[in-house]
């Protein structure tokens, strides 16, 4: 009964107050006609949907949004000059009609301006400077270039910031956590054309051909720019350097706006790094643009092609470029890994291990090209080839000149040359190994700063946590406002891809670059091809015109008793072949001392002399079988 009582009453005054609302906003008094929708809304809300009281629930909506529109006009003064009181009782009456939002847009649109016009000073600086070249007939003038004045803006609006985080902490103590990192939030949104506009300028500004047409990274790979433009190290230098500087901006906001809730801390602080997304989404592609240009100038091919009688300087010479490439690639994707962090915060490490894996197969399929090459040099390119196909096509005839042309001399310079080849497959097989545990313990390590096994957990439980007992941010807020987990937040399936590998790399077996280690042991084969092929061909050249000896040839003498012929000498082509076998050894050893190491004693590098005059020993014996 006292519920059916007060409907009736809520009823009464809602017929009451529909009648008499017009003379409250005639009156011009904002608050009574505040309390006077309130009011009506609450009656509304009691008797529920009332067929009867339809018309008067439009007209609290078209009430509510009279109001509001009266609001507004004295709001924006009262912001505007900074009218605490007047903001406070305009708040007050936005509220009691559930309209603060529209507080919030005034509040946000109004300090936008400032900002907006900070980052136009840019421009018009600019264009200050193009006029003062054209008064001086087009002399090179030292502009003002973005990354100078990029610190500049951010000083400028850090200070803007924390002059509205005071003045709203007083006139608005409930809502200036919010209210004032939604200004940044809103300004980085409204300049994140522009922004992205000019960090790619920015980062063509430091090389002379891309300054020349303002053009940056992104024009690069986009292919806009002729073939011969290549991405250089600089660019991404530059980029990095521009990364960091919004970095220290970022840290500041966090420390400004350290009372916000970690929701708002998140959306503000992705908000900043914005702009650089269109870079890190192209990060893979940078990087292999970036190493693939680089790696071009590293000449392992450049040795000076010599006649006959010299193809032992030209051996040594691309052996010594094969070998002194090893360590500038390693420094290559070493930098590489760096750039991944500094830029990404190793967020893209997934794409940098693709990268560089497909980085090191060119590499190394331009290491077997020499290889080939080399083949030619040391004159055993038709080893692989059949007796038979060797004969028809006049190989065993080159090789017969070959062996004229030669010196002795000269052949073994080819031996020692050939044999340095083995130094350079171990070299690189130690050099990438020692790369891969090396980057393998850097993702281990990334995967360790995003706390992979509470890091999604933490993103849910950070929109509640706002802090422990002494109102300090949480562990897993603070694991959610690192630079790369912020990226990560909004990428789910990037996540779950990263994380895969991350997790991989805790496992002592597992292969960072799997590509990259199979094609390192099929180098090492070939080069071992190579090596058997020059060790044999002494062997081989003596031996091939051992079936057509006078010998086989000549008429059996007839005598008395059945005695067999033979020389109290031995043949030339034998003692040519002991010789060179009792020589080898003197040319292993030290080459195998060199490839075991000091640690590992004699013993080793004796078993690998003695491995390899095996094979060279094995190879005469079938010879002549």
């Amino acid at each position: 009964m006292e519920a059916a009582y007060a409907t009736l009453q809520d009823a009464a005054g809602l017929a009451q107050l529909s009648q008499s609302v017009e003379d409250v906003f005639s009156s011009g008094d904002l608050p009574k006609a505040a309390e006077t929708l309130a009011t009506m809304r609450h009656c509304l809300s009691a008797v529920g949907e009332v067929a009867e009281f339809a018309n008067v629930r439009k007209q609290l909506e078209v009430l509510e949004e009279r109001l509001d529109d009266m609001v507004q006009p004295r709001l924006v003064d009262a912001l505007s000059n900074r009218k605490v009181d007047a903001v406070q009782d305009l708040r007050g009456i936005l509220i009691r009609i559930d309209r603060f939002k529209s507080l919030e847009v005034q509040y946000t649109k109004i300090h936008v301006k400032p900002l907006k016009k900070f980052w136009e000073e840019f421009d018009i600086k600019q264009r200050a400077n193009r006029v003062e070249m054209e008064k001086y007939g087009g002399e090179s003038i030292n502009g003002l270039s973005f990354a100078s004045w990029l610190p500049n803006f951010y000083d400028e609006t850090l200070l803007y910031l924390e002059q509205e985080w005071k003045w709203c902490l007083t006139a608005f103590p409930e809502e200036y956590k919010s209210l004032v990192p939604k200004v940044l939030v809103e300004t980085m949104g409204e300049l994140n054309s522009s922004f992205v506009s000019r960090v790619n300028i920015a980062t063509g500004d430091v090389v002379p051909e891309t300054r020349s047409v303002a053009k940056g990274i992104l024009d690069v790979l986009s292919g806009d720019l002729p073939r011969s433009t290549k991405l250089q190290n600089k660019h991404l230098g530059a980029l990095i350097d521009l990364h960091n500087m919004t970095g220290a901006f970022a840290r500041n906001i966090q420390h400004l706006f350290s009372e916000s809730d970690i929701a708002i801390l998140l959306n503000t602080l992705k908000a900043i790094y914005s702009p650089y997304e269109t870079f890190k989404v192209r990060y893979g592609q940078m990087e292999r643009a970036l190493l693939s240009a680089e790696m071009a100038g590293i000449d392992i091919r450049g040795a000076i092609s010599r006649g006959v009688g010299a193809q032992g300087i030209e051996l040594s010479e691309a052996v010594r470029r094969m070998e002194e490439s090893i360590p500038q690639m390693i420094v290559l994707l070493e930098a590489a890994v760096e750039r991944c962090i500094s830029l990404t915060g190793g967020s893209e490490a997934d794409e940098l291990v693709l990268a560089l894996d497909d980085i090191m197969l060119q590499y190394i399929s331009n290491l077997q090209e020499t290889l080939k090459s080399l083949r030619m040099v040391c004159g055993v390119d038709n080893t692989a080839h059949s007796d038979a196909s060797r004969k028809e096509t006049g190989l065993e005839k080159r090789e017969a000149q070959r062996l004229v042309d030669v010196s002795e001399e000269e052949e073994w310079s080819i031996v020692q040359g050939a044999l340095q080849i083995l130094t350079v497959a171990d070299y690189l097989t130690s050099r990438t190994s020692v790369f891969e545990a090396s980057l393998r313990a850097t993702l281990a390590r990334i995967g360790t700063n995003f706390s992979i096994s509470g890091f999604a957990s933490s993103l849910d439980k950070s929109h509640a946590a706002t802090g422990d007992e002494n109102g300090e941010v949480p562990m897993t807020g603070r694991a959610a406002l690192d630079i790369a987990a912020i990226r990560l937040t909004d990428l789910p399936d990037k996540s779950k891809k990263l994380f895969t590998v991350l997790e991989q790399s805790k496992d002592p077996r597992y292969h960072a670059l799997p590509l990259t280690s199979q094609r390192v042991a099929v180098f090492s084969d070939t080069v071992n091809e190579l090596v058997y092929d020059v060790l044999i061909s002494k062997v081989r050249q003596r031996l091939n015109d051992v079936a057509r000896l006078p010998i086989w040839s000549s008429v059996e003498e007839q005598g008395g008793l059945p005695l067999p012929s033979f020389s109290a000498y031995p043949q030339a082509y034998v003692t040519s072949v002991g010789e060179y076998l009792l020589t080898l050894p003197q040319q292993l050893e030290p080459l195998a001392e060199g490839i075991s190491g000091s640690e590992a004693g004699n013993e080793e590098a004796q078993f690998f002399a003695t491995e390899w005059i095996f094979k060279v020993i094995y190879a005469d014996y079938s010879f002549f079988h």
